[in-house]
């Protein structure tokens, strides 16, 4: 490994869903942590927190030396931005360090209505180039959280040019697509992933079609493995990247303490040993929640070590084997230790058995552990067979060693302090964080009659800190002989400078509200029907329809102003064209053109924004429906005066996943088709070494009703 010469320590930042998880990612040692309330973040089946919750998780954290980051991450709608704001307000008035946030509008919104709150570009903005990470930059935000899929020599090109910080996850669970990019939870259930309520149609069984012949074994065929970066850390804090991101603000709190604990051990012995020695570590992380590991894209893992297709979810530490079934009892071969109160599953090809261990029997007799090669018997109800593999999946040993370590609260706030203690003059105590100095006075030091204050008594007194975060690095005591000094005195000084230095520690914000302004160009109605084109063939079949606009993927020079060139919304080499209708932030950026479906534009406000920017025309998400678009409009022209030029797309098959995951390659076949358990067939298109999966079905929206209101352009998509 190369040493580390003259780098800045990355930030650790921990997942939290719940005030235990805050506790368990600050008593392992993280150095901020991300959290969301119960609206408007992308996790709204995790615990989250109440407003008292977040005050008081911004101010423990804070006395720690903590950050607070807050999600906001999704799109929103117009009828939601006054609740929204009224969020954000309460979020900046506490003192939240900075937002974590996808919505185009809001990110403009917020940074011009509070320009000293701190924004940072969720993974949901989509953000893996060079070319956007400019963007996120010129438009004041202060990080962007980089997509997933950005691979190790992108992230170092784009940190060799630019300032910006930089932000990448480093271990947990991993989206198929591109985040941000997928459509099927919303298409297929009507619960969006940028909306928060993503129904992981990811983890669910699948089968696999090439001209009509089923192709898979297993059935988890979009189910990815877990990241895991551990022991490749190294490489993130040599490039300079500025916070390493850690998923699960929907696991435990052991979870939280784990993970965090061993990725803070591993960037520490980075530091001061400029190596990374692991011994157990990874194996913890499988006991505590695994569905097998990758590197992930991040570090160019292999097209076919980034897909579990065998389970989706936690797959524990193999236990044993089942060996023979008598009625309701199992019995099983232990390959490890096993202890009561464990839990287990058991692995069938029709049906998977989980349960905790309550009962162990060993040669008959009820025991609360077994070893290796022991046979274990337990009663269960279930599809088991002989020869079945029995996973462990809780370790109530781990369990029980993680939360003794949580709740010892041994993580402390290091001070130095120097207390004088001269006759005839007021004690006098410092205390210094690596920040912020208090110094107070106390009563006169007088002389002593009797027995003098000796200068352990002293240490002993002030070293009281139990009640508090701090814990003395160094205390430095300055007295004269023949003196005495009452404990009362000392401990008084002692209490009210802690008490002082937890104000400077809890630091205010600075908050600062002004008038959103923008400004816009006026469009006039121009109504016509737009077509995207996959090649020269449909183009001639539709070349002389009364076309306004023609979309078309791939430029074949031909000589027709209709044609406007469609690029990628997966696009890692930005280049600069004109006339294009661009699908991602960098593209956007660099050619401003027009903007394309998966820009997730939701409300007027981002209309407005992309508008400003100098974007020709904007297309509507898929996941805004008639009523919100209408609503879009007229806000629109109230606000501004002025009328919005916008595009919906009203008869296609939507693309409702992109992802850098190679189904072709990874099963060597063409024509795919993937089929769901309702029997719904999905359509998979390789383009440029990415797969995009199609919706099961079409489409179609009144086009009269979208053109009455004031809809500039409809799009049919072939």
């Amino acid at each position: 490994m190369d040493m580390v010469i003259n780098m800045k320590k990355p930030e650790l930042l921990s997942p939290v869903g719940n005030m235990e998880c805050l506790f368990s990612a600050i008593e392992a040692g993280c150095d901020a942590v991300y959290l969301g309330g119960y609206t408007f973040g992308a996790r709204n089946y995790a615990g989250n927190f109440s407003n008292e919750e977040i005050i008081e998780a911004i101010n423990y954290s804070h006395l720690y030396g903590v950050k607070v980051y807050v999600t906001v991450n999704t799109t929103l709608y117009d009828n939601e931005v006054p609740m929204f704001l009224e969020y954000v307000d309460f979020l900046h008035k506490n003192n939240v360090d900075a937002l974590i946030i996808q919505d185009l509008g809001m990110m403009d919104l917020v940074r011009k209505t509070y320009p000293n709150l701190e924004l940072h570009a969720s993974t949901q903005m989509h953000i893996h180039n060079l070319e956007g990470v400019k963007f996120a930059h010129e438009v004041g935000l202060k990080r962007v959280v980089l997509a997933r899929e950005t691979n190790y020599e992108l992230l170092k090109n784009i940190r060799e040019n630019t300032n910006i910080e930089l932000e990448v996850f480093i271990h947990g669970a991993l989206c198929l697509s591109y985040s941000g990019q997928c459509l099927m939870s919303s298409m297929t259930s009507d619960r969006s992933g940028n909306r928060g309520t993503c129904s992981q149609p990811c983890r669910m069984k699948y089968d696999l079609f090439s001209n009509n012949k089923k192709i898979n074994e297993d059935n988890y065929l979009l189910s990815t493995k877990d990241l895991n970066t551990v022991e490749y850390i190294h490489k993130l804090i040599d490039i300079g990247i500025d916070s390493l991101k850690i998923e699960g603000r929907m696991k435990r709190p052991e979870y939280v303490y784990l993970i965090t604990s061993i990725y803070r051990k591993a960037i520490d012995s980075y530091f001061e040993k400029k190596t990374i020695k692991l011994d157990t570590e990874v194996n913890e992380m499988k006991k505590m929640f695994n569905r097998k590991f990758t590197k992930g894209f991040l570090f160019n893992e292999n097209n076919n070590n980034f897909i579990n297709s065998y389970r989706p979810n936690h797959l524990g530490i193999e236990i044993g084997e089942v060996v023979e079934i008598k009625e309701n009892n199992v019995f099983i071969r232990l390959v490890d230790t096993i202890n009561k109160g464990d839990g287990i599953r058991i692995i069938n090809s029709k049906e998977d058995t989980g349960l905790g261990l309550n009962n162990i029997y060993l040669n008959n007799k009820l025991v609360l552990i077994a070893h290796k090669n022991d046979v274990i018997k337990i009663s269960i109800k279930g599809m088991v067979k002989k020869g079945d593999k029995v996973l462990k999946t809780t370790d109530i040993e781990q369990l029980n060693n993680i939360n003794d370590l949580i709740k010892n609260k041994k993580r402390k706030v290091k001070i130095k302090g120097t207390i004088k203690c001269i006759l005839n003059q007021p004690l006098e105590l410092t205390i210094e964080d690596n920040k912020n100095i208090i110094k107070l006075e106390g009563n006169i030091v007088s002389e002593s009659i009797n027995i003098s204050t000796t200068e352990e008594d002293i240490r002993k007194q002030v070293s009281k800190l139990g009640s508090t975060v701090y814990e003395f690095e160094s205390l430095d005591i300055i007295k004269d002989n023949n003196i005495f000094v009452r404990i009362t005195d000392i401990n008084e000084l002692r209490r009210k400078t802690c008490l002082l230095l937890d104000e400077k520690r809890l630091y205010k914000t600075n908050y600062k509200k002004e008038n959103y302004y923008i400004e816009l160009v006026e469009y006039k109605e121009d109504f016509g029907y737009s077509i995207l084109v996959n090649n020269k063939e449909e183009y001639e079949l539709y070349k002389k329809e009364d076309i306004k606009y023609i979309y078309m993927e791939e430029d074949l020079k031909l000589n027709d102003n209709r044609i406007i060139i469609k690029l990628p919304r997966v696009n890692e080499k930005v280049i600069s064209k004109e006339n294009t209708l661009n699908g991602e932030i960098g593209s956007l950026y660099l050619n401003k053109g027009y903007s394309d479906f998966s820009l997730n534009v939701t409300n007027s406000y981002t209309v407005a924004f992309l508008t400003s920017l100098g974007v020709k025309r904007i297309t509507l998400s898929y996941e805004i429906n008639f009523e919100q678009t209408k609503e879009l409009i007229n806000n629109y022209i109230k606000r501004y005066n002025k009328k919005p030029n916008l595009e919906v797309i009203v008869d296609s098959y939507p693309e409702v996943m992109v992802t850098k995951y190679n189904i072709e390659e990874d099963y060597n076949h063409k024509f795919l088709v993937l089929k769901d358990i309702h029997n719904r067939e999905y359509k998979i298109k390789n383009k440029n070494n990415l797969t995009y999966i199609y919706n099961y079905k079409k489409i179609i929206l009144d086009k009269d009703l979208y053109k009455n209101i004031g809809i500039n352009t409809l799009r049919i998509e072939l």
